[in-house]
């Protein structure tokens, strides 16, 4: 198949799930276009069946804000005649489904093409933007309109479900891990460098928005750090970093955290690491952590969104309500005990397991090809 991926190329997890599974089809041997702004994060290799295509947009004094929406239709449409693409699929409903929608409309009437779009619902595009009333009869329509849905979580689907007047079946496809890249390996020097006395090293990774409630992470540690020595890796960056500096000041905890800003072999932390942190507000599935548990990290996480199909509390880690700082930090305390770290540590891995890269992709490819088989919307 000659497949069309439409996505946002920045280090948010829709991106990152929409850049791994081109990489994947591209190995598998389909040909995978990616049309977006800018080289996906995670595009970082060689692939003769993978290729990328920039959307280029003007800033004319007229507008206030450049029509992306619009330039994005026209590179769609563009890149389907001259590759002749078979499907699209877009991750992310805001806008890129409506631009699908919309290229989908100018093809027929001007090529006589009928390019069949999926659309990948991801998470705040549902529980956030798109529930904004500016936002939600578009969105409402967009995926109406598309020829597939998928969403990342039961629990995404069915908050679409209750928030849009869906008139379309929603598949779920949950996110998945690369176990090539994201595995266990030996690296105690790197954390003897990091935790010279044997401290337990926990790690947080975000885009350091306020929905991660980086803060709580914050607190937490300072709760665990009281009870036994410990280290923390702060990964990512983002509007809050700069107030989360100052906290861990204010708490007295510099010395033993380190920010260590964006990093693009993020798998490197997670194999020296004990404890995943993921406080957040709002998750549609938690692909961070399952990349940490891909790397035999246990994860302390709240219950929102979809993280709990995740992370099984008291299995592979445990579960909290959002904002309970003292009982994410007890739980963290148990999950680090030395009576219970390894075998936290392995049934993390075994779960990961389920959603192996190899597991997951083939489910996007036959849906590919029974959305091909049934035609127009």
């Amino acid at each position: 198949m000659k497949i069309g991926i439409v996505c946002y190329p920045t280090y948010g997890g829709s991106g990152v799930v929409a850049t791994e599974l081109g990489k994947a089809l591209g190995e598998n041997g389909h040909q995978v276009h990616f049309i977006t702004y800018s080289q996906p994060t995670r595009l970082d290799f060689f692939n003769p069946n993978v290729f990328y295509h920039e959307v280029t947009f003007e800033n004319y004094p007229l507008f206030k804000y450049p029509p992306y929406e619009m330039a994005l239709a026209s590179k769609i449409v563009d890149t389907a005649i001259h590759e002749d693409l078979d499907i699209l699929h877009v991750h992310y409903a805001i806008p890129h489904a409506s631009s699908a929608f919309m290229a989908r409309n100018i093809l027929q009437e001007r090529a006589g093409k009928h390019l069949p779009f999926i659309t990948t619902l991801h998470g705040t595009d549902i529980t956030l933007v798109g529930r904004d009333k500016t936002y939600e009869p578009v969105v409402s329509f967009s995926i109406n309109a598309s020829n597939g849905v998928t969403a990342v979580s039961q629990n995404l689907k069915e908050r679409t479900l209750q928030h849009f007047q869906v008139k379309r079946e929603i598949r779920v496809i949950p996110n998945f891990v690369d176990f090539r890249r994201f595995s266990k390996r030996p690296k105690e020097h790197f954390k003897k460098a990091i935790c010279p006395n044997n401290e337990r090293l926990i790690i947080h990774t975000s885009n350091f928005r306020k929905v991660k409630r980086v803060e709580d992470v914050l607190h937490v540690f300072k709760l665990i750090n009281e009870k036994t020595p410990a280290k923390l890796l702060l990964v990512g960056d983002g509007p809050e970093r700069p107030r989360m500096e100052n906290l861990a000041r204010e708490l007295g905890i510099t010395e033993d955290i380190r920010f260590l800003g964006k990093i693009d072999e993020v798998e490197e932390v997670l194999w020296v690491a004990d404890l995943f942190l993921m406080p957040s507000e709002q998750e549609s599935f938690g692909l961070a952590a399952l990349e940490a548990m891909a790397c035999e990290v246990p994860v302390v996480s709240t219950n929102a969104g979809g993280i709990p199909e995740l992370n099984v509390h008291g299995v592979t880690g445990c579960v909290t309500e959002v904002g309970d700082i003292e009982g994410m930090a007890n739980h963290a305390l148990l999950v680090l005990d030395e009576k219970n770290l390894d075998k936290f540590k392995a049934n993390a891995l075994e779960h990961a397991k389920k959603f192996d890269r190899s597991k997951i992709v083939p489910m996007y490819e036959e849906f590919y090809e029974e959305v091909l088989r049934n035609g127009k919307v």
